[in-house]
Protein backbone atom coordinates (compact mmCIF):
# COMPACT_ATOMS: atom_id res chain seq x y z
CA UNK A 1 0.00 0.00 0.00
CA UNK A 2 1.49 3.70 -1.08
CA UNK A 3 0.66 6.01 0.81
CA UNK A 4 2.82 9.55 1.78
CA UNK A 5 4.18 9.86 5.43
CA UNK A 6 3.00 13.03 7.34
CA UNK A 7 4.79 15.16 9.03
CA UNK A 8 4.57 14.45 12.53
CA UNK A 9 5.73 16.20 15.65
CA UNK A 10 7.56 15.04 18.95
CA UNK A 11 4.57 14.24 20.83
CA UNK A 12 2.77 12.70 17.76
CA UNK A 13 3.38 9.16 15.69
CA UNK A 14 1.49 8.00 12.40
CA UNK A 15 -0.27 4.62 11.76
CA UNK A 16 -0.45 2.42 8.57
CA UNK A 17 -4.11 3.43 7.41
CA UNK A 18 -4.86 -0.60 6.82
CA UNK A 19 -3.30 -2.42 9.24
CA UNK A 20 -2.51 0.23 12.11
CA UNK A 21 1.28 -0.25 12.32
CA UNK A 22 3.38 2.53 13.62
CA UNK A 23 4.88 3.98 10.22
CA UNK A 24 6.80 6.93 12.16
CA UNK A 25 7.63 8.03 15.24
CA UNK A 26 7.30 12.00 16.14
CA UNK A 27 10.18 11.09 18.93
CA UNK A 28 13.47 12.06 17.80
CA UNK A 29 16.46 12.70 20.27
CA UNK A 30 19.02 15.04 17.64
CA UNK A 31 22.25 13.34 17.11
CA UNK A 32 24.34 15.15 19.62
CA UNK A 33 21.88 13.99 22.91
CA UNK A 34 22.44 10.35 21.04
CA UNK A 35 26.21 10.76 21.58
CA UNK A 36 26.14 11.85 24.41
CA UNK A 37 24.39 8.94 25.64
CA UNK A 38 26.49 6.59 23.86
CA UNK A 39 29.49 8.38 25.35
CA UNK A 40 27.79 8.00 29.25
CA UNK A 41 27.28 4.17 28.16
CA UNK A 42 30.84 3.76 26.88
CA UNK A 43 32.07 5.15 30.27
CA UNK A 44 29.74 2.99 32.79
CA UNK A 45 30.63 -0.40 30.48
CA UNK A 46 34.11 -1.13 32.29
CA UNK A 47 31.98 -0.42 35.84
CA UNK A 48 28.96 -2.64 35.23
CA UNK A 49 30.85 -5.34 34.03
CA UNK A 50 33.47 -5.67 35.67
CA UNK A 51 32.59 -4.36 39.54
CA UNK A 52 30.86 -6.60 41.65
CA UNK A 53 27.31 -6.97 41.06
CA UNK A 54 26.49 -9.29 43.93
CA UNK A 55 28.90 -10.15 47.04
CA UNK A 56 27.86 -13.49 48.54
CA UNK A 57 29.31 -13.89 52.51
CA UNK A 58 29.72 -17.55 52.64
CA UNK A 59 31.66 -20.00 55.57
CA UNK A 60 33.05 -16.39 56.47
CA UNK A 61 34.77 -15.79 52.68
CA UNK A 62 33.63 -12.97 50.70
CA UNK A 63 32.85 -13.68 46.52
CA UNK A 64 32.69 -10.87 44.78
CA UNK A 65 30.56 -11.63 41.23
CA UNK A 66 30.37 -9.82 37.96
CA UNK A 67 29.14 -10.58 34.78
CA UNK A 68 32.31 -10.80 33.00
CA UNK A 69 33.61 -13.67 35.89
CA UNK A 70 30.38 -15.32 35.00
CA UNK A 71 30.84 -15.58 31.21
CA UNK A 72 34.40 -16.29 31.91
CA UNK A 73 33.21 -19.08 34.49
CA UNK A 74 30.99 -20.40 31.34
CA UNK A 75 34.21 -20.32 29.13
CA UNK A 76 36.27 -22.51 31.63
CA UNK A 77 33.91 -24.83 32.59
CA UNK A 78 33.78 -26.35 29.20
CA UNK A 79 30.68 -24.36 27.52
CA UNK A 80 32.67 -21.64 24.92
CA UNK A 81 29.98 -21.55 23.09
CA UNK A 82 27.09 -21.06 25.12
CA UNK A 83 29.36 -18.24 27.24
CA UNK A 84 29.49 -16.97 23.49
CA UNK A 85 25.72 -16.38 23.67
CA UNK A 86 25.55 -13.98 26.92
CA UNK A 87 28.92 -12.21 25.85
CA UNK A 88 27.21 -11.11 22.65
CA UNK A 89 23.74 -10.25 23.95
CA UNK A 90 25.14 -8.35 27.27
CA UNK A 91 28.57 -7.03 26.18
CA UNK A 92 29.70 -7.07 22.66
CA UNK A 93 25.68 -6.11 21.19
CA UNK A 94 25.31 -3.27 23.66
CA UNK A 95 29.22 -2.21 22.99
CA UNK A 96 28.95 -1.98 19.30
CA UNK A 97 25.22 -0.29 19.48
CA UNK A 98 26.96 2.37 21.44
CA UNK A 99 30.29 2.71 19.16
CA UNK A 100 27.79 3.20 16.13
CA UNK A 101 26.06 6.23 17.31
CA UNK A 102 29.27 8.11 18.76
CA UNK A 103 30.72 6.73 15.11
CA UNK A 104 27.47 8.13 13.69
CA UNK A 105 28.25 11.81 15.51
CA UNK A 106 31.69 11.96 14.57
CA UNK A 107 31.42 10.47 10.94
CA UNK A 108 28.40 12.81 10.23
CA UNK A 109 31.21 16.08 11.09
CA UNK A 110 33.90 13.90 9.20
CA UNK A 111 31.98 13.46 6.12
CA UNK A 112 32.83 9.81 6.55
CA UNK A 113 30.40 6.84 5.21
CA UNK A 114 27.57 6.54 7.06
CA UNK A 115 25.78 3.54 5.38
CA UNK A 116 27.62 0.31 6.76
CA UNK A 117 26.64 1.39 10.57
CA UNK A 118 22.86 3.01 9.77
CA UNK A 119 22.40 -0.97 8.15
CA UNK A 120 23.72 -2.72 11.49
CA UNK A 121 21.82 -0.79 14.01
CA UNK A 122 18.75 -1.32 12.63
CA UNK A 123 19.69 -4.93 13.13
CA UNK A 124 21.24 -4.56 16.19
CA UNK A 125 18.87 -3.31 18.39
CA UNK A 126 16.64 -6.55 19.76
CA UNK A 127 19.92 -8.44 20.45
CA UNK A 128 20.98 -5.31 23.20
CA UNK A 129 19.48 -7.28 26.17
CA UNK A 130 21.10 -5.78 29.13
CA UNK A 131 17.19 -5.18 30.68
CA UNK A 132 16.96 -9.12 30.23
CA UNK A 133 20.07 -9.41 32.40
CA UNK A 134 18.89 -7.11 35.26
CA UNK A 135 15.97 -9.40 35.94
CA UNK A 136 18.58 -12.50 36.18
CA UNK A 137 19.98 -10.80 38.36
CA UNK A 138 17.16 -10.49 40.70
CA UNK A 139 16.39 -14.11 40.06
CA UNK A 140 19.86 -15.55 40.95
CA UNK A 141 19.64 -13.38 44.11
CA UNK A 142 16.77 -15.20 44.93
CA UNK A 143 17.90 -18.69 44.43
CA UNK A 144 21.21 -18.18 46.24
CA UNK A 145 19.47 -16.47 49.17
CA UNK A 146 19.01 -19.85 50.21
CA UNK A 147 22.46 -20.79 50.69
CA UNK A 148 24.37 -17.75 52.06
CA UNK A 149 23.83 -13.96 52.91
CA UNK A 150 23.76 -11.85 49.94
CA UNK A 151 23.85 -8.11 49.51
CA UNK A 152 24.46 -5.71 46.44
CA UNK A 153 27.81 -5.03 45.29
CA UNK A 154 29.32 -1.44 43.90
CA UNK A 155 28.61 -2.64 40.46
CA UNK A 156 25.25 -2.84 40.64
CA UNK A 157 24.33 0.88 40.81
CA UNK A 158 26.40 1.47 37.50
CA UNK A 159 24.68 -1.58 35.60
CA UNK A 160 21.07 -0.40 36.79
CA UNK A 161 22.65 3.24 35.13
CA UNK A 162 24.19 1.66 31.97
CA UNK A 163 20.20 -0.21 31.43
CA UNK A 164 18.35 2.76 32.21
CA UNK A 165 20.37 5.25 29.84
CA UNK A 166 20.17 1.82 26.96
CA UNK A 167 16.99 1.55 27.58
CA UNK A 168 16.20 5.35 26.51
CA UNK A 169 18.63 5.38 24.06
CA UNK A 170 16.97 2.20 22.64
CA UNK A 171 12.83 4.32 22.69
CA UNK A 172 14.67 7.09 21.10
CA UNK A 173 17.22 5.36 18.34
CA UNK A 174 14.91 6.16 15.09
CA UNK A 175 16.75 4.41 12.46
CA UNK A 176 14.55 5.30 9.67
CA UNK A 177 14.64 9.07 10.47
CA UNK A 178 18.41 8.89 10.54
CA UNK A 179 18.43 7.50 7.16
CA UNK A 180 16.19 10.39 5.95
CA UNK A 181 18.63 12.78 7.55
CA UNK A 182 22.11 11.25 6.30
CA UNK A 183 20.33 9.99 3.00
CA UNK A 184 17.43 12.13 2.25
CA UNK A 185 15.66 10.90 -1.15
CA UNK A 186 12.51 11.53 -3.03
CA UNK A 187 9.60 9.62 -2.13
CA UNK A 188 7.64 8.18 -4.64
CA UNK A 189 4.32 10.15 -5.40
CA UNK A 190 1.84 7.70 -7.45
CA UNK A 191 1.65 4.10 -7.19
CA UNK A 192 3.27 1.88 -9.61
CA UNK A 193 4.42 -1.96 -10.27
CA UNK A 194 8.19 -1.04 -10.95
CA UNK A 195 8.31 0.61 -7.34
CA UNK A 196 9.94 -1.69 -4.60
CA UNK A 197 10.19 -1.58 -0.67
CA UNK A 198 13.97 -1.54 0.97
CA UNK A 199 13.76 -3.82 3.87
CA UNK A 200 17.23 -2.76 4.91
CA UNK A 201 16.13 1.08 5.08
CA UNK A 202 12.41 1.39 4.53
CA UNK A 203 13.06 3.42 1.79
CA UNK A 204 9.92 3.16 -1.32
CA UNK A 205 11.52 3.89 -4.45
CA UNK A 206 12.62 2.53 -8.26
CA UNK A 207 16.19 0.66 -8.03
CA UNK A 208 19.33 1.44 -9.53
CA UNK A 209 20.90 0.08 -13.04
CA UNK A 210 22.01 -2.90 -10.58
CA UNK A 211 19.04 -3.36 -9.06
CA UNK A 212 20.24 -2.05 -5.59
CA UNK A 213 18.61 0.40 -3.06
CA UNK A 214 19.04 4.07 -4.50
CA UNK A 215 19.80 5.14 -0.41
CA UNK A 216 21.38 1.94 1.26
CA UNK A 217 22.28 -0.06 -1.90
CA UNK A 218 21.51 -3.27 -0.97
CA UNK A 219 20.12 -5.38 -3.70
CA UNK A 220 16.27 -5.26 -3.76
CA UNK A 221 13.69 -8.36 -4.61
CA UNK A 222 9.84 -8.41 -4.56
CA UNK A 223 10.16 -10.75 -1.48
CA UNK A 224 12.93 -11.52 0.93
CA UNK A 225 15.30 -14.03 -0.65
CA UNK A 226 15.03 -17.80 0.27
CA UNK A 227 12.84 -15.97 3.30
CA UNK A 228 10.73 -19.16 3.68
CA UNK A 229 13.18 -21.11 3.70
CA UNK A 230 15.08 -20.01 6.18
CA UNK A 231 12.30 -19.58 8.62
CA UNK A 232 11.55 -22.75 8.25
CA UNK A 233 15.25 -24.39 8.62
CA UNK A 234 15.51 -21.74 12.02
CA UNK A 235 12.35 -23.23 13.04
CA UNK A 236 12.44 -26.87 12.56
CA UNK A 237 16.43 -26.57 14.32
CA UNK A 238 14.30 -24.69 17.49
CA UNK A 239 11.94 -27.39 17.81
CA UNK A 240 14.75 -30.16 17.88
CA UNK A 241 17.18 -28.17 20.21
CA UNK A 242 14.33 -27.44 22.53
CA UNK A 243 13.82 -31.63 23.54
CA UNK A 244 16.78 -31.72 25.09
CA UNK A 245 17.13 -28.41 26.30
CA UNK A 246 14.04 -29.75 28.38
CA UNK A 247 14.93 -33.26 29.58
CA UNK A 248 18.58 -32.64 30.06
CA UNK A 249 19.59 -31.10 33.31
CA UNK A 250 20.74 -27.50 33.21
CA UNK A 251 21.83 -26.45 36.29
CA UNK A 252 23.81 -28.90 38.28
CA UNK A 253 24.45 -28.22 41.99
CA UNK A 254 26.80 -29.72 44.43
CA UNK A 255 25.93 -29.58 48.38
CA UNK A 256 28.26 -30.96 50.77
CA UNK A 257 29.03 -33.54 48.31
CA UNK A 258 25.85 -34.49 47.29
CA UNK A 259 24.61 -33.76 43.60
CA UNK A 260 21.54 -31.95 42.35
CA UNK A 261 20.28 -31.88 38.78
CA UNK A 262 17.55 -29.42 37.84
CA UNK A 263 16.20 -29.25 34.04
CA UNK A 264 14.26 -26.31 33.63
CA UNK A 265 10.59 -27.11 35.04
CA UNK A 266 12.55 -28.27 37.93
CA UNK A 267 14.43 -25.09 38.30
CA UNK A 268 11.31 -23.34 38.18
CA UNK A 269 9.04 -25.48 41.15
CA UNK A 270 12.21 -25.24 43.44
CA UNK A 271 12.12 -21.59 42.50
CA UNK A 272 8.54 -21.22 43.76
CA UNK A 273 8.93 -22.45 46.89
CA UNK A 274 10.85 -19.23 47.96
CA UNK A 275 8.72 -16.68 45.47
CA UNK A 276 6.05 -17.56 42.92
CA UNK A 277 6.49 -14.48 41.59
CA UNK A 278 9.71 -14.84 40.27
CA UNK A 279 9.42 -18.62 39.50
CA UNK A 280 6.36 -16.70 37.76
CA UNK A 281 8.52 -15.02 35.56
CA UNK A 282 11.29 -17.74 34.97
CA UNK A 283 8.55 -19.82 33.62
CA UNK A 284 7.03 -17.21 31.18
CA UNK A 285 10.59 -16.66 29.90
CA UNK A 286 11.98 -20.05 29.71
CA UNK A 287 8.75 -22.54 28.81
CA UNK A 288 6.10 -20.04 27.92
CA UNK A 289 7.62 -17.70 25.18
CA UNK A 290 9.69 -20.66 23.37
CA UNK A 291 6.82 -23.36 22.95
CA UNK A 292 4.22 -19.94 22.30
CA UNK A 293 7.10 -18.87 19.68
CA UNK A 294 6.79 -22.06 17.92
CA UNK A 295 3.50 -22.23 17.89
CA UNK A 296 2.98 -18.68 16.11
CA UNK A 297 5.19 -18.88 13.69
CA UNK A 298 4.39 -22.47 12.62
CA UNK A 299 0.91 -21.30 12.11
CA UNK A 300 2.25 -18.78 10.42
CA UNK A 301 4.61 -20.66 7.76
CA UNK A 302 1.98 -22.98 6.96
CA UNK A 303 -0.94 -20.44 6.55
CA UNK A 304 1.79 -19.00 3.62
CA UNK A 305 2.60 -22.17 2.22
CA UNK A 306 -1.52 -23.30 1.34
CA UNK A 307 -2.09 -19.37 0.91
CA UNK A 308 -4.67 -19.02 3.67
CA UNK A 309 -7.23 -16.35 3.38
CA UNK A 310 -8.08 -16.34 6.57
CA UNK A 311 -7.70 -14.13 9.91
CA UNK A 312 -4.81 -12.11 8.23
CA UNK A 313 -5.08 -9.64 10.87
CA UNK A 314 -4.89 -12.05 13.56
CA UNK A 315 -1.64 -13.40 11.88
CA UNK A 316 0.11 -10.24 11.49
CA UNK A 317 -0.90 -9.22 15.02
CA UNK A 318 0.95 -12.89 16.19
CA UNK A 319 4.02 -12.04 14.33
CA UNK A 320 4.26 -8.55 15.68
CA UNK A 321 3.64 -10.13 19.22
CA UNK A 322 6.37 -13.02 19.06
CA UNK A 323 8.83 -10.32 17.27
CA UNK A 324 8.81 -8.52 20.72
CA UNK A 325 8.72 -11.30 23.12
CA UNK A 326 11.36 -13.54 21.88
CA UNK A 327 14.39 -11.88 23.36
CA UNK A 328 13.33 -12.44 26.90
CA UNK A 329 13.66 -16.32 26.40
CA UNK A 330 17.73 -15.71 27.43
CA UNK A 331 17.03 -14.67 31.18
CA UNK A 332 17.83 -18.68 31.87
CA UNK A 333 21.20 -18.31 30.43
CA UNK A 334 21.72 -14.83 32.01
CA UNK A 335 20.65 -16.08 35.69
CA UNK A 336 23.62 -19.51 35.15
CA UNK A 337 26.32 -17.23 34.53
CA UNK A 338 25.74 -15.16 37.48
CA UNK A 339 25.27 -18.03 39.61
CA UNK A 340 28.10 -19.58 38.56
CA UNK A 341 30.45 -16.50 39.29
CA UNK A 342 28.87 -16.56 42.98
CA UNK A 343 28.71 -20.25 43.96
CA UNK A 344 31.87 -22.13 43.29
CA UNK A 345 33.57 -23.71 46.32
CA UNK A 346 34.91 -26.44 45.00
CA UNK A 347 32.87 -29.82 46.70
CA UNK A 348 31.54 -27.95 49.55
CA UNK A 349 28.84 -25.84 47.84
CA UNK A 350 29.50 -25.39 43.62
CA UNK A 351 26.98 -24.59 40.86
CA UNK A 352 27.73 -25.16 36.99
CA UNK A 353 25.65 -25.23 34.06
CA UNK A 354 24.33 -28.65 32.84
CA UNK A 355 24.32 -29.91 29.22
CA UNK A 356 20.57 -28.41 28.40
CA UNK A 357 21.75 -24.91 28.87
CA UNK A 358 23.69 -25.23 25.10
CA UNK A 359 20.57 -26.60 23.57
CA UNK A 360 18.16 -23.91 24.98
CA UNK A 361 20.26 -20.94 24.29
CA UNK A 362 20.56 -22.08 21.04
CA UNK A 363 16.93 -22.44 20.18
CA UNK A 364 16.26 -19.09 21.76
CA UNK A 365 18.34 -17.88 18.93
CA UNK A 366 17.30 -20.01 16.16
CA UNK A 367 13.43 -18.82 17.29
CA UNK A 368 14.51 -15.47 16.79
CA UNK A 369 16.40 -15.54 13.37
CA UNK A 370 12.96 -17.42 12.32
CA UNK A 371 10.89 -14.51 13.26
CA UNK A 372 13.72 -12.41 11.76
CA UNK A 373 13.75 -14.00 8.41
CA UNK A 374 10.54 -14.35 7.71
CA UNK A 375 9.34 -11.47 5.34
CA UNK A 376 6.18 -10.18 6.78
CA UNK A 377 5.01 -9.63 2.91
CA UNK A 378 4.27 -13.00 2.20
CA UNK A 379 1.25 -12.86 4.63
CA UNK A 380 -0.45 -10.46 2.62
CA UNK A 381 0.20 -11.59 -1.02
CA UNK A 382 -3.13 -12.97 -0.89
CA UNK A 383 -4.76 -9.90 0.19
CA UNK A 384 -2.86 -7.99 -2.43
CA UNK A 385 -4.66 -10.42 -4.61
CA UNK A 386 -8.03 -9.64 -3.80
CA UNK A 387 -8.76 -13.21 -2.06
CA UNK A 388 -8.53 -12.12 1.40
CA UNK A 389 -9.14 -9.04 3.82
CA UNK A 390 -7.39 -7.97 6.84
CA UNK A 391 -10.38 -7.79 9.06
CA UNK A 392 -11.96 -11.14 10.87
Amino acid sequence: MLFRLPVVKSSQSAYCPRCNAKVRDGRDWSLTRLGAMAIAMLLLMPFAWSEPLLRLHLLGVRIDANLLHGIWQMTDSGHPITAAMVFFCTVAAPAVLVTSIAYLWLGNILGMNLRPVLLMLDKLKEWVMLDIYLVGIAVASIKVQDYAFLQPGLGLLAYISLVVLSILTLIHLNVEQLWERFYPQRPATRPDGALQVCLSCHYTGYPDARGRCRRCHTPLHQRGKHSLQKSWAALISSMVFLLPANLLPISIIYVNGGRQDDTIMSGILSLANSNVAVAAVVFFASILVPFTKIIVMLTLLISIRFKCEQGLRTRILLLRFVTWIGRWSMLDLFVISLTMSLINRDQLLAFTMGPAAFYFGAAVILTILAVEWLDSRLLWDAHESGNARFTD
